[in-house]
């Protein structure tokens, strides 16, 4: 006799194969490199890249112009021409204006859902940031190296301390993009739109700027104005900058502007990925 069940046969599970753990994505050092490649793209489009290259030498021109009976002061450097004196200030204070435009760029990504699209993937938030930081860093140094051989060029940007001052001059000046730039990224997640973030860096960049020594020696200055130059940090960049360009390096202004830009990495950048993370 047999006998008939409804019991289905026993089919092997087809489950036991497939893998149990979702994708984490990739590590991070290929997160930023990706990121950082992003950014990078910028460079294609001539829109972006021109006015930033044309926005300081511009400014140079003027200021060249303008403030160049200045070198015929008695407190001014005896036998330094103004462009020589005044070109590497230009290159910390394109610095500035360069760490400015990596937060207000990053709030525009937060308003227009690129940041959101990037949560929706398996990418670290201090990826995302770090790979900015990177790329507007590199696009900062292309914009101050313009600047530098349009100033030898059209200028007659000569200084003695030649071509390895000049490239000192410059490497303090990307230090200081990068590490200011953390701290306008940690603003930037904080108020989160572009038209909030210019007007307060510009405000930033504005005091910064003239209250140092940029423009005149700080002894010209008047008094309460002189003792703001001395601490402000712009002024000790600056000064490491020109003496580097000049043929006059100090060690111990050497030292400032590197240490100066360790501490404001080591507080700003935990800062603005802690700030990063909340922002929805």
């Amino acid at each position: 006799m047999t006998i008939v069940t409804n019991r289905a046969p026993e089919r092997p599970d087809l489950r036991a194969d497939r893998p149990t753990h979702r994708y984490q994505g990739s590590g991070i050092g290929r997160q930023i490199l990706v990121l950082s490649g992003r950014s990078l793209r910028a460079l294609r489009d001539p829109a972006l890249v021109v006015p930033g290259v044309l926005e300081p030498i511009l400014m140079l021109t003027v200021f060249s112009q303008v403030f160049k009976s200045l070198a015929q002061t008695s407190s001014f450097p005896a036998g330094v021409t103004y462009i020589d004196y005044l070109l590497p200030a230009f290159l910390v204070t394109s610095a500035v204006s360069a760490a400015l435009k990596s937060g207000v760029a990053l709030t525009t990504e937060l308003n227009n859902g690129i940041v959101a699209r990037f949560r929706s993937m398996p990418i670290r938030p201090a990826s995302i940031l770090i790979g900015r930081s990177i790329a507007d860093t590199v696009l900062s140094g292309v914009n101050m190296l313009v600047m530098v051989v349009a100033g030898a060029l059209v200028f007659g940007f000569d200084p003695a301390g030649g071509v390895l001052g000049a490239a000192g001059a410059l490497l303090i000046a990307v230090m200081l993009s990068w590490s200011l730039g953390w701290v306008f990224m940690a603003l930037s997640a904080v108020l989160r739109r572009p038209e909030a973030m210019q007007p307060i860096g510009g405000i930033v960049n504005l005091v910064l700027l003239f209250a140092s020594n940029a423009f005149v020696p700080v002894d010209g200055l008047p008094g309460w104005l002189r003792a703001f130059a001395e601490v402000n940090p712009m002024s000790h960049a600056i000064t490491a900058a020109r003496e580097l360009a000049l043929g006059e390096a100090h060690l111990s202004s050497l030292l400032v502007p590197p240490a100066i830009c360790v501490v404001i990495v080591l507080v700003a950048a935990p800062l603005a990925v802690r700030t990063f993370r909340r922002v929805r």
